[in-house]
């Protein structure tokens, strides 16, 4: 029987894909979790959109990030003797595809908008701003000389556009409001 625990990360450190040890405070492990907490914020988004057009594109998103944590798990100064997927240029594209799909059928935005209207949209909206957190931290790992594929940025950069669409489009579909922001004056 597979058990779960290992015991090897109760004094804090862990393992990258090709054995190195790390303390789990590692830019590194910050990235690759926030990619996974990104993950489960749109399996929460996926549950409570009880949408098959929505659920697909979900899916397929999530599988990518599973890719980019493989990435981001990876010491790259190790060969690893696995094959890992990568991440395309065309999964960059299908995500613009995406966003302008959705786009047709919105209304013009004339203002920012505040996060909610629905439950599906403001999880949507979490899962946005957990996406450019991960962003934010590949970029910071960049400039620490931490070896990151510019196309991952790429990637959850523009993701965190397509869920920022998304969330209006779930809104559209289920007839709830957008909220626009009004300055204080």
């Amino acid at each position: 029987m597979f058990k779960i625990y290992t015991k090897t990360g109760d004094k804090g450190s862990t393992s990258l894909i090709g054995g190195v040890r790390v303390p789990k405070s590692h830019i590194r492990i910050e990235a690759y979790g926030t990619v996974d907490e990104l993950n489960s914020c749109l399996g929460m988004v996926n549950d409570l959109c009880n949408n098959t057009e929505i659920s697909t594109s979900i899916r397929e998103i999530q599988d990518r990030l599973f890719t980019i944590g493989s990435v981001l798990a990876t010491n790259p100064d190790k060969e690893v003797k696995m094959k890992l997927p990568d991440v395309h240029d065309a999964d960059v594209t299908w995500l613009e595809q995406e966003i302008d799909k959705m786009n047709t059928v919105l209304p013009e935005m004339r203002s920012f908008i505040l996060p909610g209207g629905n439950l599906a949209s403001s999880t949507c909206h979490v899962a946005r701003c957990v996406c450019r957190r991960a962003e934010r931290i590949c970029v910071s790992m960049q400039e620490q000389q931490q070896e990151v594929p510019q196309l991952v940025i790429q990637y959850l950069n523009r993701l965190s556009d397509y869920l920022f669409v998304l969330a209006r489009y779930i809104s559209h579909i289920n007839n709830a409001p957008e909220i626009p922001w009004r300055a204080r004056v």
